[in-house]
């Protein structure tokens, strides 16, 4: 009861402060929910859009039980997750946060996957994605494309970390049956395939409207957040208690020989990815190598904006938040860690005078590929409002339209 009492307490007081912070610092306030608007509208909404409306469709139409089917001798041994859990870890790297949630909610609650595998398979399935990576982070910050390879390689072998130590989380939880290793089997698959169509028997008309409707309504929520974190992160750091916590961060930076200047970024990353990065590319007193293992830790940890966004998703279902946040702990500090010992063999070696070394064909392919994913993200910053404003269009015709036929 005492527990309850303090909970209840607690966020009285935290929302109070936030009231009383926005009335005495409206114009910070604004310019950041203008700066989370702006992130919104012009890159998460336009980059997210197109998956969130494909996966819907593939799960509807079958094709996710097509990929399970076939996917798992894969994923069951590796992760002790259905192979359905494979279509979802590629998505949720192509199209990045919060798509993994997303697409595990919407399989928890298909029943395509148990509780368990559920909270394993979101455990390792949000991640950045390269496009973020390579555009936003080591081009839009560093000004150097040959550090995103550095960074992609210590977030994406993080991930598989992640999911091969999450395989060994709710053993005691879950209801063991000895499971035959299932052979590859292309006719289960579609059978598959074709009883799952056959289940959902809706028209494609009022597939694919649902399906723009789920996204839609999943991005607004989204957006929400975005510029919510934006504002606390801005009055967190107007109201000092960013450099009271900084200053914790200090000592631990200082015993792994890092400047005391990081801290800040590192703090302000903890609550978005986006500004943490930023900040941490602005440090001179640092070196490139600390500046990486910071970002990469802040990128994986994927921040208290994402994670909220995840925590709303995942409410919808019975599957528990705990194991996420604990599991973006282990994710930040092995990106870092990854981050720290591939510097010298691959950053150093290959990278040191600015252009990639002839000796490993892959870097100058994954350095090409990271030229290309910039280029991609200055054209969706600029395309991305219009694509945007016309799918909210699209959004409330749809709604109009289904207002009218109830009537």
């Amino acid at each position: 009861m005492l527990k309850s009492r303090l909970k209840t307490l607690f966020l009285a007081a935290s929302v109070t402060l936030m009231a009383a912070s926005l009335i005495s610092f409206p114009q910070e306030s604004f310019d950041a929910s203008i700066r989370g608007l702006n992130m919104w509208w012009e890159i998460v909404f336009p980059s997210l859009l197109p998956f969130f409306i494909v996966s819907e469709m593939l799960i509807g139409f079958g094709v996710v039980r097509f990929i399970g089917v076939l996917l798992e001798p894969l994923m069951r041994p590796l992760f002790r997750v259905p192979g359905v859990g494979g279509f979802v870890w590629a998505m949720g790297m192509a199209s990045g946060y919060p798509a993994g949630a997303k697409l595990t909610a919407r399989l928890r609650q298909e029943g395509q996957l148990t509780k368990i595998e559920a909270e394993r398979l979101v455990s390792f399935t949000n991640s950045s994605n390269p496009l973020f990576i390579f555009g936003a982070v080591s081009v839009g910050f560093f000004y150097n494309v040959q550090l995103g390879v550095i960074l992609a390689l210590a977030h994406y072998l993080g991930n598989i970390s992640v999911g091969l130590l999450m395989r060994f989380y709710g053993k005691n939880e879950e209801n063991l049956k000895t499971e035959k290793d299932k052979k590859l089997s292309i006719r289960d698959a579609f059978a598959a395939l074709h009883r799952t169509r056959i289940k959902d028997n809706r028209p494609i008309g009022k597939l694919l409207g649902d399906a723009v409707m789920s996204s839609i309504q999943t991005l607004l929520m989204i957006g929400g957040f975005i510029i919510l974190f934006s504002v606390i992160n801005k009055l967190l750091f107007h109201l000092h208690i960013t450099a009271f916590l900084a200053q914790f961060i200090e000592l631990a930076l200082a015993m792994m020989g890092m400047t005391e200047m990081l801290s800040m970024p590192y703090i302000s990353g903890l609550f978005e990815i986006t500004l943490g990065s930023q900040m941490t590319s602005q440090v001179q007193e640092a070196t490139l190598m600390h500046q990486a293992v910071i970002t990469s830790f802040i990128l994986a940890f994927s921040g208290f904006s994402v994670q909220a966004q995840v925590a709303s998703i995942l409410a919808q279902t019975d599957i528990r938040f705990q194991p996420f946040f604990f599991a973006r702990i282990l994710h930040g500090f092995f990106a870092a860690f990854y981050a720290f010992i591939l510097w010298k063999p691959v950053y150093e070696r290959f990278f040191e005078d600015g252009q990639p070394s002839n000796a490993l064909p892959v870097m100058e392919y994954l350095t090409s590929e990271g030229s290309r994913l910039a280029e991609a993200h200055n054209l969706l910053t600029t395309a991305g409002p219009l694509i945007t404003i016309f799918s909210l269009f699209v959004y409330v015709l749809i709604i109009g339209n289904r207002i009218k036929k109830e009537k």
